[in-house]
């Protein structure tokens, strides 16, 4: 069966999206840090594959424009946003990327004024077609953008690298229509869907579910569990030897507290710390601990959402968005 150019740029995306989120996870996973250079990398797949998909759909000027302006205020993430005081000192970047904005801007304005009659409504609900919906399709891009870097200042995403993965699939896959989905009707059907940066965060968010079963079973399994009170540490910590701790992305949660008759007991936290210590901190923590005997300690993984996101790509692709699925089943629409 011969595909289509659409189909050919849509499977093309996904190539490019589990390669690139592939990567990113892999270094997270390791380093706990993804490099500015990778986004830098990856973004250049991106742009190349919209701009063949806007260009197929025969998109003007304002269009292409106002694609950009996406891409200018995501660019903000990685490569920092000018100011007036450096524009004014001649920095010839700051003054480059200043103009690279003003173009962009120029694009939405015309672009909101040449297709001002299309109703954004009816482009959401399908029952609009041409180039008056392919701009607001365009533009939507940006307020998805904007939302995912307001939740990353806001520390509702908390990962420089998560805010930037997001937007990289905000600017990859901008709209259901350049994504085959096979396997299911469900986000084509529904008269509302979120955007695909959105619905993989969702499915990330579905993973994260899973996490205090697998580690109740690993605990029972291991033999971490040996009185009621582990069962309240054993959904979402595990144990490990003490000496390890030190090169492992945890947060300890076992501690010494001494009692009012001055003697020192071991005491298990039962969350994470809100501000995480420093190695010296930490290493003074550990030194307590084996002076008192202490083997084996409790810990927290720190877990990065990029290695959640990754395998979101699976049921991403297969179902699409999630809210189209649950939604009805919920009997609301």
């Amino acid at each position: 069966m011969s595909l289509t150019e659409i189909e050919i740029l849509g499977w093309s995306r996904i190539f490019t999206l589990l390669l690139g989120m592939g990567w990113a996870a892999w270094m997270d996973h390791k380093e706990r840090r993804v490099k500015n250079e990778h986004w830098l990398v990856w973004v250049k797949p991106a742009l190349f594959l919209w701009a063949l998909d806007l260009m197929y759909q025969g998109a003007d000027w304002t269009i292409y424009l106002t694609a950009s302006a996406a891409v200018a205020y995501a660019s903000g993430a990685v490569l920092g946003r000018p100011t007036f005081s450096d524009i004014k000192k001649g920095s010839r970047m700051d003054q480059s990327v200043a103009l690279w904005y003003l173009a962009s801007l120029c694009g939405i304005i015309f672009g909101a004024l040449q297709y001002q009659s299309v109703n954004p409504i009816d482009v959401i609900l399908g029952t609009e077609t041409g180039l008056g919906a392919l701009w607001w399709s365009t533009f939507a891009v940006l307020p998805f953008i904007i939302l995912i870097d307001i939740a990353w200042r806001l520390r509702m995403l908390h990962g420089g690298a998560d805010a930037k993965a997001l937007m990289w699939v905000a600017l990859l896959i901008p709209n259901w229509s350049t994504m085959p989905l096979t396997y299911s009707s469900a986000t084509s059907d529904a008269l509302f869907t979120l955007p695909p940066a959105f619905s993989l965060l969702v499915w990330g968010g579905f993973a994260f579910l899973v996490i205090p079963f697998i580690l109740l079973f690993l605990n029972i399994f291991r033999g971490h569990v040996r009185k009621v009170s582990d069962l309240l540490l054993a959904w979402h910590a595990s144990k490990l030897p003490r000496s390890e701790v030190m090169n492992r992305h945890v947060w300890l949660l076992t501690t010494l507290v001494e009692k009012p008759d001055g003697s020192v007991e071991v005491y298990h936290r039962k969350r994470a710390p809100r501000k995480t210590p420093t190695d010296e901190q930490l290493s003074s923590a550990l030194l307590e601990l084996e002076e008192a005997g202490v083997e084996q300690v409790w810990v927290s993984q720190k877990l990065p959402l990029l290695v959640f996101l990754f395998p979101a790509i699976i049921p991403l692709i297969l179902l699409g968005d999630p809210m189209a699925i649950i939604i009805p089943l919920l009997g609301i629409v």
